[in-house]
């Protein structure tokens, strides 16, 4: 556990087009996420955020980026990868990561990175912002993208 998220002054930015993009498998993670995430524009003004939905957390790159074309200024992408058996996860987890980063450095245009990457289903719950989670990663996602505008 990296402990709790440091305090981020925020401004009201209620002009700002924001996104929420989720994957769609741990269903119930992925809806803590995202209610984190709006919650977290909610706390800086911004009233309307569109939420998204995508297979799994290897399609969020293009679907940001996608969103970013279509004229958002700011992006949150959750999910959750699980540790299996195979290097599948080192797999999906580096290309994820690495195409947020390389969406939100072309497009010139923050993305705050909501993606669990778990090796326990109870280690995701306890990030995902449930009333027994210890940490709210879409909150933290929300409020780490605006802090870049």
């Amino acid at each position: 556990m990296a402990g709790k998220a440091p305090e981020v002054a925020i401004k009201n930015v209620e002009n700002i087009k924001a996104v929420v993009i989720s994957a769609s498998w741990h269903p119930e993670i992925c809806q803590a996420l995202i209610d984190g995430a709006i919650r977290g524009f909610e706390h800086s003004g911004i009233s309307k955020v569109e939420v998204r939905k995508v297979a799994g957390s290897f399609e969020l790159p293009l679907a940001a980026q996608l969103a970013f074309d279509s004229g958002f200024d700011v992006a949150v992408v959750v999910g959750l990868v699980l540790r299996g058996e195979t290097p599948h996860f080192e797999y999906v987890c580096q290309g994820v990561t690495s195409g947020i980063m390389q969406v939100s450095l072309t497009r010139s245009k923050p993305i705050g990175f909501g993606v669990l990457m778990c090796d326990t289903l109870e280690q995701a719950v306890a990030r995902s912002g449930f009333p027994e989670s210890i940490e709210d990663k879409g909150f933290d996602s929300a409020l780490a993208a605006l802090s870049v505008i």
